[in-house]
């Protein structure tokens, strides 16, 4: 295309554009619904029950608005979408605070439940996570994804949204961790940061199919970890030290641990 023509495409692009609600308001729209399940995060008053069934209800019309306006999925109904997600959003909210108690539990810097909630990144993500894989589960398209992205670049932490996870799940520090698109993790699992759970292979060809590991209940996995392969499963009560690199599974109750072939020069003191 010529500069005129290119100018012009760049146009109906942007006018396009104007009548989808930006990725900032999306995001914005799951974190003040995170609030609402937090207040500890956040300074909004309620005098009564009835205001905060208000505050939900203006949520859902809002999440309505998002889906229609965002014209991702041409045959959903947005509506019935909306409904059922509000519908399903206190189990979600009760294994969220399955997360908080196992950060609590698990970390010896957690001083409280309220300090987790608060300030802890990896339960920033965990609930971005676990309100995007309800809508992925829907087959609401574009809009998981928003949601997971916004907390990676808050927190360093990249959930996709089709990952399974399950009940108290804890991210420790978390900076530079990778959970893929068709990744299963168990209950009280524990992951550190730069931990990678990812495929072997990033052929297009693999869409749809099971491509990241399977974690079982009760594994620990390191610092700097990497486990890949959709055939690669990790068995419950294992734990997986930091620097391992895994492309085949391991058996229950295993202990996996990089051996370093560390060499240590003292420099000589120059008289």
């Amino acid at each position: 295309m010529d500069i005129n023509e290119f100018y012009e495409h760049i146009f109906q692009k942007q006018q396009e554009a104007l009548e989808m609600p930006s990725n900032k308001k999306i995001a914005k729209w799951a974190v003040d619904l995170i609030h609402l399940l937090f207040p500890e995060r956040d300074s909004e008053c309620f005098r009564n029950a009835g205001e905060v069934e208000v505050a939900f209800k203006n949520s859902e019309a809002e999440l309505y608005d998002l889906l229609t306006k965002t014209k991702a999925c041409d045959d959903c109904d947005n509506f019935r979408v909306s409904v059922e997600f509000f519908r399903d959003l206190p189990s979600v909210y009760e294994i969220m605070k399955t997360d908080a108690q196992a950060i609590m539990e698990g970390d010896p810097a957690a001083q409280s439940i309220r300090e987790v909630i608060r300030t802890y990144p990896g339960f920033t993500a965990i609930c971005m996570y676990r309100l995007a894989n309800l809508l992925y589960r829907a087959d609401i398209p574009l809009i998981p994804r928003i949601l997971t992205e916004y907390a990676h670049s808050k927190t360093g932490i990249d959930i996709h949204p089709g990952a399974q996870i399950g009940r108290y799940f804890f991210i420790d520090h978390g900076t530079g961790l990778v959970i893929g698109e068709t990744c299963t993790i168990g209950e009280h699992v524990k992951l550190y940061q730069g931990v990678t759970l990812g495929a072997l292979s990033v052929d297009k060809k693999l869409t749809k199919t099971k491509r990241h590991p399977t974690i079982e209940d009760h594994v620990v996995i390191y610092a700097g970890a990497t486990i890949l392969g959709g055939n690669t499963t990790i068995g419950h009560h294992s734990v997986i030290g930091g620097n391992v690199w895994l492309t085949s599974g391991v058996k229950p109750y295993t202990t996996v641990y990089h051996l370093a072939n560390t060499k240590i020069d003292r420099i000589k003191k120059v008289e």
